[in-house]
């Protein structure tokens, strides 16, 4: 997967290159100014780097990098996958125009500025001038240390993020604790009053029925009466009358025959008035003033008034009211569980916990040996009797990387004490140590081309010469 080729037009200062590289050691040399780092912006740009409209030549409408590659057999899946062609060349194009747009390409198929970032990652390694500036940070030294020694922490940060994620609950369950108690009380308070009415649906409109009957009972029971006394009555009552029209016409039906369907219509009447009257005298009979029971409706009817009052509902909705409420409440004490919480938030800690500590002795295995290995690498960059240390301690705070913090420790000389690198005063020696650790961890790496950026700063003589 080594660079092959790079092509440029319009980019920078350059109008034209076309650059094939061979396989081994290249040297790139030149005054400052001269344009040595071009090169490196245009890697960066064509492997998914920010765009930029000031990489346009003056005058140009455009930038054109292209760039080729042996093309690895270790991401011939991910480019089958992702569409690209299957070719023997790697082949990548980024074209940025004036205004600052890009348009890219992998082996002539469009793709992302993210595509291209994660070939980058797998096509080159770049170590700029300043590289050993992120070897003074924890996480650059504990991720660089887990790459030498092979250490996998992707089950690390998930039970991390499971952890976190069960002391988050555990903290709002805890914070919310109060507020829901207080809605818990209000919540049983609003039931306990509106139990004491136990509204039952369609209540509402039986109970006003019922007490606009009661309210009028003596009015319907004196009506009810002179009916029926206007039915009964011998002399001027309804059916005394239809009854003998019934009877003469029957008595004569022999002689006219219309008279028979004429008869049949007056019986039927005769036999409703009979059940009329039946009617009357059988609810007479249960008809009841009753005004206790009066008095008990309208003090019914007057406490569900009052609660829809206090409530802001019709009187019709309070059983539906009552009903949410219940629901509500047997939501909140089924919702919080702090105690299951509190269970939960401790197994993932303990899970946490115990593969924090297997990736410890891990990394207290492998410290040595990349001490071991760049201290040798040391020895042949002129800093004879240098010593490089991995220094193990435990972290302020455990991570989603452990409960590891990890410093690199330097010696210049024979006789000195490590100090972390970046009290490390000599440039040539920091230059060196960057090297040293690139080229040390760079053999695990699958990036088949390593680019160092001034990496003879601040040496010379034999020095710079064994750089």
């Amino acid at each position: 997967m080594a660079l092959k080729r790079i092509v440029l037009r319009d980019f920078v200062i350059v109008q034209t290159l076309d650059l094939d590289w061979q396989a081994g050691f290249t040297v790139l040399t030149g005054e400052t100014g001269a344009g040595k780092s071009i090169l490196l912006d245009a890697l960066q740009l064509v492997l998914g780097a920010r765009a930029d409209a000031q990489v346009v030549r003056e005058g140009c409408s455009q930038a054109d990098i292209c760039v080729e590659f042996d093309s690895p057999a270790s991401l011939r899946p991910w480019l089958d996958e992702s569409g690209f062609a299957q070719e023997q060349q790697l082949l990548l194009r980024r074209v940025i125009d004036s205004q600052g747009r890009s348009r890219a390409w992998i082996n002539g198929t469009p793709a992302t500025a993210t595509q291209l970032r994660h070939l980058g990652e797998q096509l080159i390694d770049i170590h700029g001038q300043h590289a050993w500036q992120s070897l003074t940070r924890p996480d650059s030294a504990r991720a660089m240390l887990d790459t030498y020694g092979g250490i996998d922490g992707t089950q690390l940060k998930a039970l991390w993020q499971d952890w976190r994620q069960a002391g988050q609950a555990l903290e709002q369950a805890l914070a919310a604790q109060d507020n829901l108690q207080r809605e818990r009380e209000r919540l049983q308070w609003q039931i306990a009053e509106l139990d004491k009415l136990s509204p039952r649906a369609d209540e509402w409109e039986e109970l006003n029925a019922q007490h606009t009957r009661l309210s009028h009972a003596q009015t319907l029971m004196d009506s009810a009466q002179t009916c029926l006394q206007l039915l009964e009555d011998d002399d001027a009552g309804a059916a005394n009358p239809l009854g003998r029209a019934h009877h003469l016409l029957q008595d004569q039906e022999h002689l006219e025959p219309e008279f028979q369907n004429i008869a049949d219509v007056l019986g039927s009447c005769v036999a409703q008035l009979h059940d009329a009257r039946h009617s009357l005298q059988a609810y007479l009979r249960r008809a009841d003033l009753d005004p206790e029971l009066l008095a008990d409706l309208d003090e019914r009817l007057s406490l569900w008034m009052q609660l829809a009052r206090r409530y802001k509902r019709t009187p019709q909705e309070l059983p539906a009211l009552l009903e949410g409420w219940k629901q509500e409440l047997r939501q909140l004490d089924a919702a919080v569980d702090v105690d299951a919480l509190r269970s939960a938030e401790q197994a993932a800690h303990q899970r946490y916990q115990s593969e924090a500590r297997q990736i410890s002795q891990q990394r207290s295995l492998a410290a040595p040996r990349l001490s071991r290995a760049i201290t040798q690498s040391m020895q042949s960059l002129g800093m004879k009797g240098g010593r490089f240390e991995v220094q193990l301690e435990s972290a302020e705070a455990a991570g989603p990387a452990g409960t590891d913090g990890v410093t690199f420790l330097v010696a210049g000389h024979t006789g000195a004490t490590p100090k972390p690198i970046a009290k490390v005063a000599s440039g040539g020696e920091l230059s060196r140590i960057s090297l040293a650790i690139a080229v040390t961890t760079s053999e695990l790496g699958q990036a088949g081309t390593l680019i160092f950026d001034e990496v003879d700063s601040g040496v010379g003589g034999a020095v710079a010469e064994t750089v």
